[in-house]
């Protein structure tokens, strides 16, 4: 067996494996860079939804300062959104289905999708609301307001203060939420 040499064809071996390696990482690189500008336009998408939100804001605090100045109303009593689905408990936390059968209708437990739709079908007779607002300089982005009593799952009543809750929403459903306690301060 003299003419047989045992590590004939090993450098071919090292050569397909350095070419595979490389080409995974040629891959790699490849999936990387072509998904960087989808992750860039979406994290776009999200803050100018969360921009939508603070306009919403914005828009509610004038709103409620000229309410307010003008006498439409002297606390926030009677203007808290209390259903989801014409349902209640959309301001109650209790999530003990013995004593909130509803519980699954409170805000913080529902997407800002099912708020902004159930807004849209909800008719803002006794609420304070904007519905679905688009923002005046660019109408693919809209904001969606509605106050809910702090006090309502328990505590002390006082219709003083309220959360804010401000939806922004824009295109390929992106939305970004907004929570803000407000309080009416007395004249004294």
């Amino acid at each position: 067996m003299r003419g047989k040499n045992p590590t004939k064809g090993v450098g071919l071996i090292i050569v397909i494996l350095v070419i595979a390696f490389l080409l995974a990482i040629g891959l790699v690189v490849i999936t990387v860079t072509s998904t960087g500008p989808a992750v860039a336009g979406n994290i776009r998408l999200q803050q100018q939804a969360f921009n939508a939100a603070e306009a919403g804001f914005d828009a509610a605090l004038r709103a409620i300062t000229d309410n307010l100045g003008g006498g439409a109303f002297v606390d926030f009593g009677g203007q808290y959104r209390t259903t989801y689905n014409g349902q209640p408990g959309i301001d109650n936390p209790d999530s003990n289905p013995a004593t909130n059968p509803n519980y699954l209708n409170y805000f913080r437990r529902l997407t800002d999708r099912e708020l902004v739709q159930d807004a849209l079908s909800h008719t803002p007779k006794d609420t304070y609301i904007f519905a679905s607002q688009p923002m005046p300089d660019d109408s693919r982005f809209s904001y969606t307001v509605f106050l809910i009593d702090d006090e309502a799952g328990g505590g002390t009543a006082d219709d003083m203060d309220a959360i804010l809750v401000c939806i922004g929403q824009g295109p390929q459903n992106t939305y970004a939420r907004l929570e803000i306690e407000i309080a009416i301060q007395s004249q004294t």
